[in-house]
Order: C-alpha cells, then sequence, then structure tokens
C-alpha cells in the first residue's frame, strides 16, 4: 500500500497564510470589522488580514487543555474572563480517562498563563467591545477544533452582531462542525486525510512573544494614524 504523502507547500509561512486569507476576506471591509488572533500562532497571520481590511488588530485568549502526558493532544479548551468559559471533547476525555481532579487543576494552570500573557502582549489597555461588531477570529489553522470552540463560545456572550472565522487550513470534518458555530466561515484548505496545521506550511517556526507584542503595536500604530472618516 502506498504511504500517505501530506500536501505541503500550500503556505510558506503565516504571513504568506495571511495574505491569502486576506484576500478571501476582502467582501468584509466594508462591515468596520475587529480582528480577533489566537495568540501566539495566529497573530502574524491576522495581522497580514487587519491590515488589508484597515480593521483594528486585538487578541482572543484562550489555552488548549492538553491530555496528561500528551499536551498536544487536546482534550479541552479554557478562555479567560471574570466567567470563564471551557469546552471538552468528551469521547476523547472518556477514552483517555485522567485522574480525578486534573481536568479542574490544569484549567486553573492555563487560566493563571492566560492572565500572565494578558499582561505581557496588552499591558493595561483594556479588552474591546464586541457589541454589534463584526467578529473576524483568526488562527494559523485548526486540528481539533477544541480551541477556537472555547474562543467563540466566550466571544458570543459579548453579543457581537456578526462572528466570522477564518483560518488557512484545517480537517473538513472538524470544519463543517465549527461552521455551525458561527455566521460565516472561511478556510483556504481542507486537505483529506489531515495530518497536521504545520505539514502545510514551508516554515511554521514558533512565534514568539516578543512578535506578537510587535505585531500588536504596530497594528495600533496603524490604526492611530489613520484618518478620521468623514
Amino acid at each position: 500500500m502506498r504511504a500517505f504523502i501530506p500536501e505541503t507547500n500550500l503556505f510558506r509561512d503565516r504571513v504568506h497564510a495571511g495574505q491569502e486569507l486576506a484576500e478571501a476576506l476582502l467582501h468584509l471591509a466594508d462591515t468596520k470589522p475587529l480582528v480577533l488572533a489566537l495568540p501566539r500562532g495566529g497573530v502574524p497571520v491576522a495581522f497580514e488580514v487587519a491590515k488589508s481590511l484597515n480593521a483594528p488588530l486585538d487578541l482572543v485568549l484562550v489555552r488548549k487543555i492538553g491530555a496528561p502526558g500528551n499536551e498536544e493532544l487536546a482534550l479541552g479548551a479554557v478562555i479567560d474572563g471574570a466567567e470563564p468559559k471551557w469546552v471538552i471533547n468528551q469521547e476523547l476525555f472518556n477514552q483517555i480517562a485522567p485522574p480525578p481532579n486534573w481536568f479542574d487543576e490544569e484549567m486553573q494552570r492555563q487560566l493563571t498563563e492566560l492572565e500572565r500573557r494578558r499582561q505581557r502582549y496588552c499591558g493595561d489597555r483594556p479588552a474591546p467591545l464586541l457589541g454589534n461588531r463584526c467578529v473576524i477570529v483568526i488562527d494559523d489553522g485548526v486540528a481539533t477544533g477544541a480551541t477556537v470552540r472555547a474562543a467563540l463560545k466566550g466571544l458570543k456572550q459579548s453579543n457581537p452582531s456578526r462572528i466570522v472565522l477564518a483560518v488557512p487550513v484545517g480537517p473538513r470534518d472538524v470544519i463543517e462542525m465549527l461552521r455551525t458555530e458561527v455566521n460565516e466561515l472561511v478556510c483556504l484548505a481542507m486537505p483529506e486525510p489531515f495530518i497536521g496545521v504545520g505539514c502545510h506550511y514551508s516554515n511554521f517556526d514558533q512565534t514568539r512573544d516578543e512578535q506578537v507584542i510587535d505585531l500588536l503595536a504596530r497594528a495600533q500604530a496603524f490604526i492611530a494614524d489613520k484618518p478620521a472618516e468623514p
């Protein structure tokens, strides 16, 4: 039997993916959207979209809850806020059967990390108001969808007028599942079988905190320099 060789080089890097995604989202420019990136990998992608759409860029802070001994295997995810929201992959959770109280302890650990990141990335700048706004949520790709689902669950509590999820790549079944959670979903590639997000990038180096801070500052400066609308 011939071994499956994953399709590669769909995107040179996250900048290239963001530029391709921006082209697919140009129809939303007139809605004056707010672009929200999932850090860290989603920020370079979202920066290109925000720049193309002349839109403000901010973060939606969410952390994956990985399985014991395998942090890359997502059992769920949590999003920070006054009332933290979380989702669980119940089928996988039952298969793994983690120790009692493990999930609650891991969730608290991830909430502490979220608070660190909020201060690190945003300082004292308040989170943006989402009510009655078109919000575009962007990551560099999805695998299980648990992280994105947690983000969407939290965002819905703020009553945006429209939620659009936009990603460069993801598995078809997960994309179709996420489609039911949003008003619109844009995914550039849904390879089958799906191996992993990084397989479709020539360069998938880890995004550093310093890069996130720099891109957010550049985005803030860009919006500040925009001329006022008549």
